[in-house]
């Protein structure tokens, strides 16, 4: 039986046919998963998901679809949405955790605002052309061309200029960035 006749078969609703693929692509479906996922509880519930899935969306496959292709697919985009929604659980979870911890919560507060202090500062200690040059390309994010252009230098100026601008900043900001100056 080719891919076609069992597409054709699954659309028309025929379990036998759905039987047949779940048989052949579930072991496959959750190797897929596990590679991106390392837990195989979870991959096999993402294999059981997008099966599930075909099932439910099988009239809408269109003709020539491949179903391995979109079950492979499927699988990786499954496994792939179950890790960001790890990440956003432990952001939120940290969240959560500074916000019933209120000296935690001021004590971050503090250090935000100290160190936003040592980067104003460390900006606003620059040579005049070196801090504008810093900020054109930082804060309104334009190329070193740009940046050359509307000051009216070459790009090699406006090269040396970040090159000093980043050097003198990191000297300025080692003690937030946990090392010494270079």
């Amino acid at each position: 039986m080719t891919d076609a006749d069992v597409l054709h078969r699954l659309r028309s609703g025929d379990h036998s046919a759905f039987d047949a693929i779940f048989r052949q692509w579930y072991e496959p479906l959750v190797r897929t998963a596990n590679r991106i996922v390392h837990d195989p509880g979870v991959a096999e519930e993402v294999a059981q998901e997008v099966l599930l899935e075909l099932w439910r969306r099988r009239a809408q496959l269109p003709e020539g679809s491949s179903v391995p292709g979109y079950l492979l697919q499927a699988a990786r985009n499954r496994a792939l949405n179950h890790l960001r929604h790890l990440q956003v659980q432990k952001k939120s979870q940290s969240v959560v955790e500074a916000l019933h911890d209120p000296a935690e919560h001021a004590d971050v507060g503090a250090e935000a605002r100290e160190l936003e202090r040592a980067v104003q500062d460390a900006i606003g200690s620059l040579p005049p052309r070196t801090r504008e040059v810093f900020l054109l390309s930082r804060e309104r994010h334009l190329r070193y061309a740009e940046i050359a252009e509307q000051l009216g230098v070459s790009v090699k100026a406006v090269e040396a200029n970040m090159t000093r601008a980043l050097k003198q900043l990191r000297e300025r900001l080692a003690p937030f960035l946990g090392g010494a100056p270079e």
